[in-house]
């Protein structure tokens, strides 16, 4: 079977993903001195942009001072099949955003198109066992799927983000967290989004130590949230303390695809053509099948 891809797409990338506590030097999105384009000197290796169960798996979020993070309890979520060379397990989802839903705040653009806000599940080899070093060592020691928000004016919608950012008021400072009570999944944040569409590319962490680590899965539908839902995020969380600013413009800025070669399903397939699986993707009793169309 010919695997029917398109390669080169007129996508700019930015292979984000949030990277777990960094032993590297302070750096922060904010700051002339410890912001993205001070990030070269403070991890010189990688990052000077040229290497590039349903309810119950949601714990906790949290404040981390550069984003807002969702925890997942261990062994909820699992990626594995298709085009992945290997079993992964989810850890955690994170957010970028720029000030508020009428500024850009995704990590990707699509045709020159950004978003206010990009969602970022992140998932790691299942064999190394959490081990950061081993994970970060190996090129496709992680993968990360990527969804852009985009910004309606319906009020309060959809009700599973309402409910995530209701944490937000008691997670205002940094390192402040919040057990997650309320009644939604991981599925019921991801309304709407056709898991058979998406761009595929392997790239890097876009957060310090920017190692080459990551595949890509970028989807191409987005979710769409009320905007004065994404208001909240730019407008509660502080990067410290209730004296420091708010948190805003949590991104990367976008970085040259140079060689980079990014894959897609062709427009003109037809239904009736085969589909294989790509990679499944388990929430608990929710089940998504992501796909690759092949002939």
């Amino acid at each position: 079977m010919k695997t029917l891809l398109a390669a080169y797409c007129a996508v700019s990338l930015l292979s984000a993903c949030h990277n777990a506590d960094s032993p590297a030097a302070a750096w922060c999105y904010h700051e002339p001195t410890c912001s993205d384009s001070a990030w070269p000197k403070i991890v010189p290796s990688f990052c000077n942009g040229t290497r590039f169960d349903g309810n119950s798996a949601l714990t906790k979020i949290r404040n981390t001072g550069n984003t807002i993070r969702v925890d997942f309890a261990p062994g909820h979520m699992n990626v594995s099949g298709g085009a992945l060379p290997t079993n992964y397990t989810s850890l955690q989802f994170h957010l970028h955003w720029g000030n508020g839903s009428y500024s850009l705040g995704s990590e990707h653009s699509v045709n020159g198109k950004r978003y206010p806000m990009e969602l970022h599940i992140v998932t790691a080899k299942s064999i190394y066992h959490g081990n950061t070093t081993r994970i970060l060592a190996d090129s496709e020691g992680l993968a990360a799927l990527g969804f852009f928000i985009e910004a309606t004016t319906e009020k309060n919608q959809p009700e599973s983000w309402k409910a995530l950012t209701s944490y937000l008021t008691t997670i205002t400072q940094k390192g402040g967290y919040a057990n997650i009570t309320h009644n939604f999944s991981m599925a019921d944040l991801l309304p709407g989004v056709d898991m058979t569409k998406y761009y595929r590319y392997h790239g890097s962490l876009t957060t310090p130590t920017c190692n080459e680590a990551v595949i890509w899965t970028v989807f191409k539908d987005p979710v769409k949230v009320s905007q004065n839902l994404i208001d909240l995020f730019s407008m509660t969380v502080r990067i410290n303390d209730s004296t420091s600013m708010h948190m805003t413009n949590v991104y990367r800025s976008l970085q040259p695809i140079n060689t980079r070669v990014v894959k897609t399903q062709t427009e003109d397939q037809s239904a009736s053509e085969v589909l294989k699986p790509l990679f499944s993707l388990t929430l608990g009793t929710a089940f998504f099948q992501m796909l690759l169309y092949t002939t």
